[in-house]
């Protein structure tokens, strides 16, 4: 018997395709994006499904399901009419507030409130961002990405990065102090969430430094 299952991922069924990516592909950073609707009126939604993808440009790209529990989610067509978010990152103490605005609250209804969330105003586009989050990325839309299935990915642009001055371990040289940052991933269960406070360092080896046979 293989030591491995294989899958095939062009005939799995949705359910049983999303079952394994979100339990197999861990942890994953979260995006914790605010937006405006069309009536000012502020959003905050968590997504998991994310990830910075370039420096240069400075590009994010983030994943939007079309599961039942989103169907009355703002975010999505908020992006698409205004063009602009915030991606705040959840530090651990946030981790209560991040899941409130999970929740699919009606259409409309301020998620910071319930959360009891203060906002502070972004620098270049309108949506606020989250106060209290170490870290917070002002965007607008980059490029969509229709995949033909359920699922729309937005790779958005990073205009305005702000970080909470206590997180840095020498604001100097720009050294972040990830510890400090106390940020937590998404992991696969229902509820699953994992600390990144446990780490390790594994210095790199230049090539001229491996042993040669």
């Amino acid at each position: 018997m293989s030591s491995h299952r294989s899958f095939d991922l062009t005939t799995l069924s949705l359910p049983d395709t999303y079952k394994l990516l979100a339990s197999a592909v861990t942890p994953r950073p979260i995006a914790w994006i605010t937006t405006l609707d069309a009536h000012g009126r502020p959003n905050a939604a968590p997504f998991s499904f994310f990830n910075v993808i370039s420096s240069d440009p400075p590009l994010f790209c983030v994943g939007f399901s079309a599961a039942p529990d989103r169907e009355g989610k703002d975010t999505l067509a908020n992006i698409r009419a205004s063009g602009e978010l915030v991606i705040n990152l959840v530090s651990e103490e946030l981790a209560e507030a991040m899941n409130i605005t999970a929740t699919d609250a009606p259409r409309g209804l301020d998620e910071l409130v319930i959360a009891g969330l203060e906002i502070a105003p972004s620098e270049v586009v309108l949506p606020p961002r989250i106060a209290a989050s170490p870290v917070s990325i002002e965007c607008r839309t980059f490029q969509w990405i229709e995949t033909g299935g359920s699922s729309t990915v937005l790779i958005a642009r990073g205009e305005r990065l702000h970080i909470r001055r206590d997180v840095f371990a020498d604001e100097e040289r720009l050294y972040i102090d990830n510890a400090k940052l106390n940020l937590i991933g998404r992991m696969g269960g229902a509820g699953d969430y994992m600390r990144t406070r446990d780490t390790f360092t594994i210095p790199r080896i230049a090539w001229k430094d491996f042993p040669k046979k």
